[in-house]
């Protein structure tokens, strides 16, 4: 039973209120009563609006199964299908060509181009970790993992491996800042004499900085280190500028069920606003403690002395619209949104850093990313709401910055008015393939079975939505004003891979994308030395956009007949996939780990990634591809291999012997079809609570 104690007629868990009034509101200037009057007003205010927006959504996909259902066993007529969608609200007029409006954005976002880590923000380690990201070692990066053909990691330091990272890292320089005459791999040190000197642009100590494309490139003379006394300059290293930007995420990537679980995870925020995070760890016996970067010193060519961040800009997640949190109760004891609740609280731990030194965003601005909205009503909704709680901390309008998540199909097809509806405070829009896919299939679930998973990136609709995503970021001028990005690399093992295919990002002309580790950061920054993005952007302005038809085009496998091999290895690779993640999530409380795939191939897995495939066995079930007895046969099967996937861990609970884990991931698929928009939380949360509950007692 959860603790709490009244304020201003919100009944609120007690851990909360106190974390909130120790810890949250000293700093800011708030006090309080007043602050929590305008809580319950806020809340008073938009929890129905929230609310009916949901119904909203539940209505429209009513009438989209209603249309399927009528149409089944026809040619889709396309003109007809627009003109249903545009009738029934879920297509909206296009806006008249505009401009977004957003002011006070920082450079990390708007006016250079390079990596975003996510993070989960509850696991304080890695979140200094991904905040510490800004500045990698190149040499670290490239000896650590498979980036360079032929080379493989190893025990101790491996002097051919070695001269082959120095090779490749001097290559690289040849191409990012060349040198007048001749190769980085002759120069013998002093001042070099670069093909564009302007790109030399200072010195801490003995060591270089470099600039190209707008990002940092540190030359490390150190003749007493052990590679630098091998070297003809003494260079010890290479550091990149890697993650600009990062996000403390407090959706897909997390497990935050209960009032404790959201205080946990707003402390780390806190922790980081304030610049006071720290996390102590064990590591060969010996205790460390990891702190946040300082800024960097450097004197300029002119003998000016300038700092450059140590660290990378935060944004901060919230959920999305559709979840509730037992942590507040609003006055008729239903549960408040939780959606509510974060912006009201990370936008007040913000202003300990604009209040403070502004170690985040020196341009004052707080920057959320807001996921899972469908299309502009939400997103006016969002602006709304953002307005109201600047007003409850007294900052200017607009001070609060919006990413808007680009994942849900009634955005993409309405992107345009998603964005005009918070032009004035927009800094970002993303792609997500897997969020994006899993809405994809259930709002078509009853159109008929889908392809297979494997063959989603190749379908015709995929790539109108990625093209459409950054065509229409252009049009609606968020070039050198906010980040168009694009969707994480998930095998945090497979740097080779990474850097043959992720280059395919900056091609596209955007300006950010996620990578899953501080390493895959300062590999993935190569890509924007090797593409000047803000010139692809302008090669880009003025396309014409994609076809919307090609966009709503769903990806049903029409007239095909799969072989019982071939569903049977389909429902295993579905069923791997999810008892690989939510025995984590529900066991162990973790939302966002290297899980190993059915290849045994460890690949990043979060909710997004749970819904496609939670779904898309609904979707064969519905359709009588497979049947219940195939599907429960392969999660008996697909039990076994991840109980030996996960033999060497000791907290871990074997799902062959059932209990909570293995009943939550057989629910996500058996009641797929009635779960909202086919979001995998409401499930997630009920079974970890369940599971919290018995572990407790």
């Amino acid at each position: 039973m959860t603790d709490r104690v009244e304020r201003a007629g919100l009944m609120v868990a007690t851990s909360l209120a106190g974390f909130l009034e120790a810890h949250a509101l000293p700093g800011t200037g708030l006090e309080a009563e007043p602050f929590w009057r305008g809580v319950s007003t806020i809340f008073a205010r938009f929890a129905p609006e929230n609310a009916a927006l949901l119904s909203i959504r539940d209505t429209l996909q009513a009438k989209v199964d209603c249309w399927y259902v009528d149409h089944a066993d026809m040619p889709i007529d396309m003109a007809g299908y627009r003109t249903f969608l545009r009738d029934i609200g879920y297509l909206v007029p296009e806006p008249e060509p505009f401009a977004i409006g957003s002011t006070d954005v920082d450079p990390e976002v708007a006016t250079l181009a390079g990596p975003q880590l996510v993070v989960p923000i509850l696991n304080a380690r890695f979140l200094l970790n991904a905040a510490n990201a800004r500045w990698g070692s190149l040499y670290d990066a490239l000896y650590g993992t498979d980036a360079i053909p032929g080379a493989a990691a190893g025990q101790g330091y491996d002097i051919d491996r070695g001269a082959q990272v120095i090779a490749w890292a001097k290559a690289f320089l040849d191409r990012a800042v060349p040198l007048a005459i001749g190769s980085w791999s002759d120069w013998a040190g002093g001042n070099p004499a670069l093909a564009d000197p302007s790109q030399l642009v200072g010195r801490a100590g003995e060591n270089i900085l470099l600039r190209h494309h707008g990002l940092h490139i540190e030359l490390v003379i150190d003749r007493d280190h052990p590679i630098g006394r091998g070297d003809p300059a003494g260079l010890a290293d290479v550091i990149l500028e890697s993650a600009l930007t990062a996000i403390a995420d407090l959706e897909d990537s997390i497990a935050a069920v209960d009032a404790d679980d959201k205080v946990a995870a707003y402390a780390n925020w806190l922790g980081l606003m304030r610049g006071d995070l720290s996390a102590s760890f064990k590591k060969d016996g010996v205790v460390q403690t990891r702190r946040l970067e300082q800024d960097r010193r450097y004197a300029a060519p002119d003998g000016s002395v300038f700092t450059l961040p140590g660290r990378s800009l935060m944004f901060v997640r919230n959920v999305g619209h559709l979840m509730t949190t037992p942590a507040v109760l609003l006055s008729d004891g239903s549960q408040a949104p939780e959606g509510i609740l974060d912006a009201i609280v990370t936008s007040l731990i913000g202003l300990h850093d604009l209040n403070g030194r502004r170690a985040n965003s020196r341009a004052g601005s707080i920057y959320i990313v807001k996921p899972k909205m469908h299309g502009p009503d939400e997103a006016v909704f969002t602006n709304r709401l953002f307005d109201a709680v600047e007003d409850l901390l007294g900052l200017s309008r607009q001070t609060i910055k919006v990413g808007v998540m680009d994942e849900e199909r009634r955005t993409s097809a309405n992107l345009a008015a998603c964005i005009h509806a918070v032009r004035d405070r927009i800094v970002f829009i993303n792609t997500g393939f897997l969020d994006r896919t899993g809405d994809e299939m259930h709002t078509a679930m009853r159109a008929g079975p889908m392809i297979r998973k494997g063959d989603m990136k190749a379908s015709g609709w995929i790539a109108a939505y990625e093209d459409r995503n950054v065509q229409i970021g252009l049009a609606c001028g968020l070039s050198g004003r906010a980040q168009i990005g694009k969707g994480m690399w998930a095998a945090p093992d497979r740097m080779a891979d990474m850097l043959a295919q992720k280059i395919g990002h900056p091609r596209t002309g955007a300006n950010t994308a996620w990578v899953p580790s501080p390493t895959a950061a300062t590999l993935h920054a190569i890509h924007y030395h090797e593409v000047d993005v803000f010139a692809r952007q302008a090669e880009r302005r003025g396309e014409a956009v994609a076809s919307l038809d090609r966009l709503l085009t769903i990806p049903v496998a029409t007239g095909r007949n799969w072989s019982a091999a071939e569903v049977r290895e389909e429902l295993d690779n579905n069923a791997q996939g999810i008892l690989g993640y939510v025995v984590r999530w529900i066991d162990q409380g973790i939302g966002c780990s290297k899980v190993p795939d059915i290849r045994d191939i460890g690949l990043m897995e979060d909710r997004a990634t749970l819904r496609i495939s939670s779904q898309h066995i609904a979707n064969w079930l519905l359709h009588g591809v497979a049947t219940r007895g195939e599907v429960d046969a392969a999660f008996a099967r697909m039990a076994a291999k991840v109980d030996a996937q996960n033999a060497d861990d000791p907290l871990y609970r074997p799902l062959a012997n059932g209990g909570i884990a293995m009943d939550a991931a057989k629910a996500l698929v058996f009641d797929g079809l009635d779960q909202p928009n086919g979001y995998t939380e409401p499930l997630l949360h009920r079974y970890r609570t369940e599971a919290k509950v018995a572990a407790a007692g």
